[in-house]
């Protein structure tokens, strides 16, 4: 397993952005797919983003859910270690705990192939 460290929640009114990100312990040589969840009070955790393939030089394929088709991009910095979630035109039923993880394979779906996640960073969309 990776460590993986999320950063920058916070609270914002709708409309606006954030950028989050992901920064794991180990070089993507090791780990083929980071992908983005977020759990709401009362929810079960859904995912939003991956990238599979996040050691190749053009920086892999990403896929979205239909939460984040639109108005969300993931992107990934090999060089730091690091992933990144722009978040856009935020609605308050975005409002979460977002939680970056790792697989083997970028199947969002699919709770039990992340093996490692951060501690996740609040979001907070107000009205």
């Amino acid at each position: 397993q990776v460590q993986l460290v999320e950063s920058g929640g916070g609270f914002v009114q709708a409309g606006g952005s954030l950028r989050l990100s992901c920064t794991t312990s180990g070089s993507f040589f090791i780990i083929n797919t980071m992908g983005w969840y977020r759990q709401a009070p009362g929810k079960e955790r859904e995912g939003v983003s991956c990238v599979s393939s996040i050691q190749s030089s053009g920086g892999g394929s990403t896929h979205y859910t239909d939460i984040a088709k639109g108005r969300f991009a993931m992107s990934s910095d090999n060089a730091k270690n690091t992933v990144y979630l722009q978040m856009n035109n935020l609605k308050p039923e975005d409002t979460a705990v977002y939680y970056c993880a790792a697989a083997l394979m970028c199947r969002l779906g699919h709770l039990s192939l992340w093996t490692s996640w951060g501690q996740g960073t609040q979001v907070t969309v107000s009205s």
